[in-house]
Parts: structure tokens; sequence; C-alpha cells
């Protein structure tokens, strides 16, 4: 390979990381030649510390690794500051034939570093993997509560008290105190519909009914068990997005310019840049950062047929927010992203359309962080004044093929309407 090839890097070396030991390969120059030596460290922090400084002591200056689950990462941490490290994807790295044993994998990727025929994963600054971490322990908290109110409303359904029929939220100011007088004993409907407030006052016959049930001393065991978790999940959410937000203050400048666009709210920003940054120099097109993130049409064609062009499995956490941005964005109907959602849920189907709306948001967040520019809705007539250019641009065409020359004036629009 090294006759074929040009050598990219003088001193380079390559990880192969397991839960408990690392096998590294260094390739330096020696007094006859390339010079290539492996061995094998714990991974415990002490032995890190141990490889850091027989890297150092070669004069390594880049590394590559295998981005194995989560065991790449401490390796990573005490590395990154003494030498440029390149995050390999293990799909992307096909062994040779015979390379069965860790070692000789390390030996096969530091002759790959060598020649520059790795590509590195993108890897987030250390602010922002901070801040991710805690974007999606809220989204896992988040989760954790809807099942645990889940849970409650199957005990209720079991005890005969159709709360959730009545109230739109059990967990509610008016469905909480309900259900906490179930736990303390209280079975009358009267008294327990009479803790309502609000626009459920308006249904007390209905509510009187719906909280009739067998509630026994079981159901208020397991009621009172559920409660106290959503009580301890909350806390640590609020916990959690406190933290969120002084973490965020650098990057406030970047939250305010994106809430103007349709579907953004502080809470999915967040989640966004956790996953993306708001550094956009990672990314040199729009299309770069729509493949990254797998929220782009996928390309699947084989002896001249297109088959299932259907996304890649990629980033879920930024695409998850995405599809909750353009959900909500898609409710907006005199926005362009309305109006792009209305022309192709016909045809392609509302989940389809839906990623098609996350795609172009993504776009729209990447130019504006880019170029550090402010959102301008294209409006929800965008489709219908670009048809009718793409139509008179068209019929000039064909009238000028049949050898007419045309010239355009515009007509009183009453007379055009009755036309």
């Amino acid at each position: 390979m090294q006759s074929e090839l040009p050598e990219v890097y003088e001193r380079c070396a390559a990880l192969d990381v397991h839960k408990e030991t690392v096998a590294a390969c260094i390739r330096v120059p020696g007094p006859n030649g390339k010079q290539q030596e492996i061995r094998t460290f714990g991974t415990m922090t002490t032995d890190l510390l141990v490889l850091r400084d027989w890297l150092v002591s070669h004069g390594v200056t880049h590394v590559a690794m295998e981005s194995t689950g989560v065991y790449w990462k401490p390796v990573y941490h005490i590395l990154e500051e003494d030498m440029e490290i390149v995050l390999v994807n293990a799909a992307h790295v096909k062994n040779v034939p015979g390379h069965k044993t860790d070692v000789k994998d390390c030996a096969w990727l530091a002759k790959l570093m060598e020649v520059g025929l790795l590509k590195g994963s993108f890897v987030l600054p250390r602010p922002f993997r901070d801040l991710r971490d805690l974007t999606r322990f809220r989204k896992q908290l988040i989760n954790d509560r809807v099942r645990e109110v889940n849970r409650l409303h199957k005990i209720l359904q079991d005890s005969g008290v159709k709360l959730s029929n009545v109230a739109t939220d059990v967990m509610g100011v008016s469905g909480r105190a309900m259900i906490e007088g179930l736990i303390q004993g209280t079975t009358d409907p009267e008294v327990l519909a009479g803790l309502a407030k609000g626009k459920l006052r308006k249904k007390l016959p209905l509510l009187q009914k719906a909280l009739t049930g067998k509630f026994r001393e079981h159901h208020a065991f397991m009621a009172a068990q559920i409660l106290s978790l959503i009580d301890g999940i909350e806390a640590t959410l609020e916990d959690v997005s406190t933290r969120i937000e002084t973490l965020m203050h650098p990057f406030e400048k970047s939250v305010i310019k994106l809430k103007a666009v349709p579907g953004l709210e502080r809470k999915v920003i967040e989640d966004i840049l956790a996953e993306i940054t708001d550094n956009m120099s990672h990314f040199p097109t729009a299309r770069h950062i729509a493949s990254w993130a797998a929220i782009c049409p996928g390309n699947n064609e084989s002896a001249g047929k297109k088959k299932s062009g259907k996304t890649r499995h990629g980033n879920k956490w930024l695409r998850a927010a995405l599809v909750q941005a353009a959900r909500a964005a898609v409710r907006q109907k005199d926005s362009y992203f309305g109006a792009l959602y209305r022309r192709l849920v016909v045809r392609r189907g509302d989940q389809k359309a839906i990623v098609a709306v996350a795609h172009s948001l993504l776009v729209t967040i990447y130019h504006m962080l880019r170029d550090d520019t402010n959102y301008t809705d294209l409006g929800a007539d965008y489709f219908a004044k670009r048809n009718n250019e793409v139509a008179k641009r068209r019929s000039i065409r064909e009238l000028e093929r049949l050898g007419y020359k045309v010239t355009l004036e515009p007509i009183d629009a009453a007379l055009a309407a009755s036309a």
C-alpha cells in the first residue's frame, strides 16, 4: 500500500478500543524506514494516561479509532488535547480478509490512517457534548413521565373511574386534586366532582358519573406510587432544564434568531443546537448537513432502476426534534412550511410530507446560522407564484418555437377573472 499511495501522516497511530483493553499501533519513521510497534493497554484512567504518554513520546500527531459504543469516549477525552483524533465510523471501515484479531485490526487502521484513507466523524466541541447529554436526558425524562401518566390512566380505568373521558388532562390541577382525593379514601362522586376548577365545573353532572367506580385500596396504593414517581421526574426535569438554560447563555443570540422560524420554540431549539452546534463550518453546504442528519431522501439505484428512497437511520435525537418542529410549523397556514406540507401531503402522504418540511427547516437553520441572517418567510403563496411564473415561461417558449414574437402586457384584474 505504501508503494501505491503517498504518505500523508508521518507519525500516526490507530486504536482498537474495547471495554477492558485498547490495542494501539504506531507507525513512525525508523532507521530502516517505517517502523511499526503494537502494544495493548487497559482502559482504566491510569492506563489511558500511560497510553497518552507513550504516543506523545513517539511524536504521534494523528490517531484513528473506531466509534465503538461509548468505550471510545474516555480515550478521546484524554487524548484530544495532545493530538488530533480521527473518529471513524466502524461501518465505513471494511477489514481486509484475514484480519481477525484486534491487534491486526489496529495495525490495518494505522496503515489506512498513514495514507489518508480514513474520514473522521463529526465530533461536537466539549461545551456542546455536555449540552447534548443534558437535552437527551431531558427527552428521556419527558418520555418517562408520559409512561407513568399512561400507567395512571390504566389504574383509573381498571377501577371504573372514567376521569379521562371528561377531563382533557388528568394531571391538571382539577384532575390531580380528584386523584389525590381518591387516594385518601374519598369515594363520594359529588365531593370529588366538587374539586373541579375553571371550565371543568361546567361538567359537574358528567364528572359525578365518571367518578363513580370501584376504587379500592389496591388502586389507591398503586396510584400513590405512580404520583410519587411523576413528582420525582418533574423535579428532576426542572433541575435539568435550569442547567440547560445556564449552558445556553453563550448561544442566546442564536436562540433568539431561530425563534423567529415557525415551529421552533425554545426547547426544540436547544435540542437542535445541542446536536449540530451553532457553527456551520463543519458542513460545506446545506446538503452535507442534511445528509449527515439523514433527513434527506435516500439514493438507492441499481442497473438504472430507482428503488426505495426512504431516509437512512441517522441521528434519532435530531430527527425527532426536527419532526416535532415540522408538526408545529405546518399548523401555521400562512407560512411557507404550511404551504409546502399541503402541496406534498396529497400525493406523498403525511409522513413523507412532514419529513420534507423537517428537511426544509434544517436547511433554513443552516443558512441562518452560517450566514448570520434573520428569517424571512417566503409566504403561503410562494408555490402559486412560482407555478404561475413557470407556466408563463413555458408558454412563451412554445409560442417562440412556433415562430411568434411574444410581448406581455398586464390586463385588468376584473377582465382576467371573467376570462
